[in-house]
C-alpha cells in the first residue's frame, strides 16, 4: 500500500507579539508586521513575492507499506527563505534572508510506521543587538529561525503531521496536505527568542506548544475585534492565572493573541486553546455569566472588547460551535 502526505508551515510577525526596544522600529516603519497568512496556500511562490511570510517550510513524504512494514520510502522539499522590507521615509529596501542548509535526518521505522522530520531556516534579513553570556556582552547579529516538521505515516493508510520543533520566533503556522491551516504554535515569545542559543544546527531543538487552528469564522472575528472601531484591551496572565471563572457574570468578549488557555466546565478539562480562538459570546447570548473557567497554561496575552465589537448573528454561529461540553 502506497501512502503519501504533506506539510508546509509558513512563519509571520504578527503586530502583538513585538514587545521592548525592538518594537520602535516597527512603529517607525523601519521593519514591518504582516497580515496573517491565508487559510489555504493556493501559491507559496506568490505570497512570497509579495512578503507575505518570513520562511517557509516545505514536506513532501511517500512510503510503500508490505505486511505492515515500510519497505520503500522517500522525502523531498525544504526551506523558502522571505525576505524584509525597510523603509527610511520615503525610500525602501529589500534584504533577503539568509538559508541554512536543511535538515532531514533518516526516518524512523516501527511496527506499521514511519515518521520523517524535516528542519528549515536561516538567519533573519535584518540583524539586531543581542546580549550575550561573555564580554562585551552583546552583540550585533541575526538570529535564526526555524520550524521542524514530522509526518508519521501508517500501513492502514493514516497520516498525522505536527510541528516537533520551532524557534520562539516568529509565529509559526502548520497548513495539512491539502494546504488548509491545521495546525499553529501556541506561543510566540520574542525574548526567549532573541537570546536564543539551542538551534537544530547545534544539535538541539526547541520543545513547541501545539495547538489545532481556530475556525474560519475566528479568523474573520479576530480581525473585527483588533481592526474595528474601538480598540481592545489587551491583557497579559503568567502561567496558572484564571482569565475568567464559571458562573460569574461577565459581557466582554476576549481574543487570544497568544498562548495557551485550559478550558474547565464543572471541574473537569475539556481541552486546551491556542492564538485565535474568540471566547466569552455565550455569556454575551445566554445568561450573562461565564459557562466554563479559562486558565492560563502558558504566559497569555489576550484581547478583550466589547459586546458590541460583533454582529450578534456571528456570535450566535460562533457559540453553538463552542458547545464543547455537549462534545465530551
Amino acid at each position: 500500500m502506497l501512502v503519501r502526505s504533506h506539510a508546509t508551515s509558513l512563519s509571520w510577525i504578527p503586530s502583538e507579539a513585538v514587545k521592548g526596544y525592538t518594537r520602535t522600529m516597527f512603529e517607525a516603519g523601519i521593519s514591518h508586521y504582516d497580515d496573517p497568512p491565508p487559510d489555504k496556500i493556493e501559491d507559496l511562490e506568490a505570497l512570497r513575492r509579495a512578503d507575505r511570510f518570513r520562511f517557509a517550510n516545505r514536506l513532501s513524504v511517500w512510503a510503500e507499506f508490505e505486511n505492515g512494514q515500510a519497505v520503500a520510502y522517500g522525502a523531498e522539499g525544504g526551506g523558502v527563505m522571505g525576505a524584509t522590507t525597510v523603509r527610511v521615509g520615503p525610500l525602501g529596501a529589500t534584504f533577503a534572508a539568509v538559508g541554512l542548509p536543511d535538515l532531514r535526518p533518516e526516518p524512523q521505522l516501527g511496527d506499521g510506521w514511519i515518521r520523517f522530520t524535516q528542519s528549515a531556516g536561516g538567519r533573519t534579513a535584518l540583524p539586531f543587538p543581542r546580549t550575550s553570556g561573555t564580554a562585551p556582552f552583546a552583540r550585533w547579529q541575526s538570529p535564526l529561525v526555524w520550524t521542524t516538521l514530522a509526518i508519521t505515516l501508517h500501513a492502514d493508510g493514516r497520516t498525522e503531521r505536527t510541528l516537533s520543533g520551532a524557534s520562539p520566533f516568529p509565529r509559526h503556522w502548520v497548513y495539512d496536505a491539502e494546504e488548509v491551516l491545521a495546525l499553529k504554535a501556541g506561543i510566540t515569545d520574542f525574548k526567549a527568542w532573541a537570546a536564543q542559543t539551542a538551534t537544530p544546527w547545534g544539535a538541539e531543538d526547541s520543545p513547541v506548544v501545539v495547538t489545532a487552528a481556530e475556525t474560519a469564522l475566528e479568523r474573520e472575528l479576530s480581525r473585527l475585534i483588533m481592526r474595528g472601531g474601538r480598540k481592545p484591551l489587551v491583557r497579559e496572565l503568567a502561567s496558572g492565572q484564571t482569565l475568567v471563572r464559571q458562573g460569574e457574570p461577565g459581557s466582554s468578549l476576549f481574543l487570544l493573541l497568544d498562548g495557551v488557555l485550559t478550558v474547565d466546565v464543572d471541574g473537569r478539562t475539556l481541552g486546551e486553546l491556542g492564538p485565535g480562538v474568540v471566547l466569552g459570546e455565550r455569556a454575551v447570548l445566554e445568561t450573562g455569566h461565564r459557562t466554563a473557567t479559562l486558565t492560563a497554561l502558558t504566559p497569555v496575552r489576550v484581547a478583550e472588547a466589547t459586546a458590541d465589537a460583533i454582529d450578534r448573528a456571528a456570535l450566535q454561529h460562533l457559540a453553538e460551535g463552542h458547545r464543547r461540553e455537549e462534545h465530551q
